[in-house]
Order: structure tokens, then sequence, then C-alpha cells
């Protein structure tokens, strides 16, 4: 995202833009990779509500969170581009609020990965993740991206 300062995440948070909604796909290679044809979109609200239930020294992936939402809705998948967007868009939301604080931190990519496009990057993200006891590491050596060391022993179970 681009103009942080200028938008109003608290405002795109509570825009449900019509979610939840269902969506049948019929493109057959998405239909394999995702292992069916209904899609579900949920609200950015609700990316924010699960976000904050991930306890100090726990994380969960942008992933797990997608299924969460299709298990709940009785969805074969929750579509990712948008639930990439919303984890955004919850993480600035918070960051832009003086009070009722989003962990955001705790919501890494998928494999463990830091997400650049929290407040502040990998750098700030990194450093809270080491306040709560995770070990962070580098991998790459050009295109240098970074890690919660072991990520799953940490994962805490949404359902």
């Amino acid at each position: 995202m681009a103009n942080e300062d200028k938008k109003d995440f608290n405002a795109m948070l509570h825009d449900s833009k019509d979610m939840p909604k269902f969506q049948t796909i019929t493109d057959a290679k998405s239909i394999e990779k995702y292992g069916g044809d209904r899609m579900y979109f949920a609200p950015p609200i609700e990316y924010d509500k699960v976000m904050k239930r991930v306890p100090y020294g726990k994380v969960t992936t942008v992933g797990k969170i997608r299924e969460y939402f299709a298990a709940l809705s009785g969805a074969d998948f929750t579509e990712p581009i948008t639930a990439g967007i919303f984890v955004s868009i919850a993480a600035w939301a918070s960051y832009q609020r003086t009070t009722d604080e989003t962990p955001y931190w705790r919501t890494l990519k998928a494999d463990g990965e830091l997400n650049a496009k929290y407040p502040g990057g990998v750098e700030a993200q990194k450093a809270k993740l080491e306040a709560e006891g995770h070990i962070i590491i580098q991998k790459g050596r050009k295109n240098i991206r970074y890690y919660v060391k072991d990520y799953e022993n940490a994962a805490f179970d949404l359902n």
C-alpha cells in the first residue's frame, strides 16, 4: 500500500463491501489448486477480530485464518488476495488507533514469513515478535526475507 499516512484504515476496516459473500469459481486450475469451487469472502473487520484473538507469545498465518473462515462458512476456500489486503488494513487500522490495539505482528505470511507491508515494515514486526520471545531468522542473500523460527511450535489454534 502507498500513502498510508493519508488513508483512514479504520474506515476501510468497517466497510464490509457487501461481504460476507460466496462466489462459485469455474476455472479448472483454480478449482484444483484450492480444492473446490466455493470461494468465501470475509469482510475486513472479521480478520481484525480473529487477529485480536492471538495471544502473547503465539502466532498465526494468513493461510490459517483463511482456512478458519472457509471451515466456519462451509466454503472450500477463502479468497487469498483480499485476505492479504484485509490483514494489512487491520494492521494499519490498529496502528492509527490510540486504543483497542490489534496484535497484527502475530499474523505471519506463509511459512512464518514477516510482512513488509505492516506499519514499520519487517524491522518493527521483528522487534515486537522478539520481545515476545520468538527467534527471527534471515533467509536469502539478495532477496532477504525474515521468518519466525519454528513458528509452527508457537501456532495458535483458531478453533
